[in-house]
């Protein structure tokens, strides 16, 4: 469990951190007309709504959050005032909003929503009872905003298309990304996004927030981090996403018919705006100035991990978002403010397609 250094000081949240760019509305806007049009091809080509990011779910868990005690006063805000524990649901997911095959790697993400959490919400939540975490398993988000439209609008090109082109894209930058750890140690050369992603099990990752949020009177980055053996014994493990097209889905439903696992839940708090600033969530804050400080663990139990009853509820019905949660915990900077309108956009089309509303603030846990 990793504690604070004896001098450790965070900085307390100021407004002034938070400057909107002047036509950041506009850009959002058209990041939501952007994922609605890839929405649309997909339905039209699957027959089924999906998410416009993130479309591809691999695993769909139950498990409990456990907050602990005696955290020290920085740390003891929002959700982790008092210890408690709550039930969760995760899925495990891939980046794109197509449903490409896994030949085509790009990065992995857990999200996870915390059942039963009471306090203050932030107003126009469309949940009043729940605490959602959006991790990947990269500490940055690479891209400015306009940057993510443009990589977005491209990507809606090849939507529904150029299958063999986007596999043979990823195995060569796959291949490219192996040379550049092998010498340097590191994959940042490589571009996940694009399908570079590094063919390794993704239980053996660790998922970061990457944007920024309020931590009560700070602010704050998220981490999970495996710790039990089954899981850090995965770190950088080699896979085959080439001879099966839901290979990650086969491989968690396999790995989780018998294996549980615990990871640490940490929070790194901002103690310099301009090292650690919240507009720019491609900025990675220095970890030997604040590291990740446990303050809970998320620990899941062996399970089918891909179940009808799971893909009924949280696949067709549920979504996740930053900005369920409490006000306590407000997401910060812009990549944090373009979720929220374009998530929420992007679950009502789901919604709207399957013909039938459900009530977003009666969140029915699995």
């Amino acid at each position: 469990m990793k504690q604070a250094p004896a001098d450790f000081n965070p900085l307390p949240y100021d407004p002034s951190y938070e400057q909107p760019e002047p036509d950041e509305a506009q850009t959002i806007q058209e990041i939501i007309d952007t994922m609605a049009h890839i929405q649309r091809k997909t339905y039209q080509s699957q027959g089924h709504a999906i998410r416009s990011v993130h479309a591809k779910g691999h695993a769909i868990l139950t498990g409990e959050f456990q907050v602990f005690d005696n955290l020290p006063p920085f740390l003891a805000q929002g959700l982790f005032a008092k210890p408690g524990t709550y039930p969760i649901t995760a899925r495990i997911s891939t980046q794109p909003g197509d449903v490409l095959p896994d030949s085509v790697s790009t990065p992995r993400g857990i999200s996870f929503k915390i059942g039963g959490v009471e306090g203050e919400h932030l107003p126009g939540a469309d949940e009043s009872t729940t605490q959602d975490f959006i991790l990947v398993n990269s500490p940055i988000f690479p891209q400015k905003l306009k940057d993510f439209l443009g990589g977005l609008k491209r990507f809606d090109l090849l939507t529904n298309k150029a299958e063999g082109l986007k596999e043979g894209i990823s195995k060569t930058l796959r291949a490219i990304g192996e040379v550049v750890e092998k010498v340097s140690g590191s994959d940042a050369g490589v571009m996940p996004g694009m399908g570079g992603q590094l063919a390794t099990h993704p239980m053996g990752d660790t998922y970061y927030s990457q944007g920024a949020y309020l931590y009560g009177d700070y602010m704050a980055k998220f981490s999970l981090t495996p710790v039990t053996s089954n899981l850090t014994s995965l770190k950088d493990q080699p896979i085959d996403i080439d001879s099966d097209d839901d290979a990650l889905r086969h491989l968690l439903q396999d790995f989780f018919a018998t294996n549980g696992g615990e990871w640490e839940f940490g929070v790194q708090l901002s103690t310099d705006i301009e090292k650690m600033p919240v507009e720019d969530a491609s900025v990675e804050w220095p970890e030997q100035e604040s590291p990740y400080l446990t303050v809970g663990k998320l620990t899941i139990a062996p399970q089918q991990a891909w179940t009808d009853e799971k893909v009924a509820l949280v696949e067709d019905k549920m979504y996740f978002s930053p900005w369920h949660g409490l006000a306590a915990h407000r997401p910060l900077g812009v990549i944090q403010r373009a979720r929220n309108a374009t998530y929420k956009a992007s679950a009502t089309f789901r919604r709207n397609m399957y013909g039938k509303a459900e009530d977003p603030k009666e969140v029915k846990q699995l």
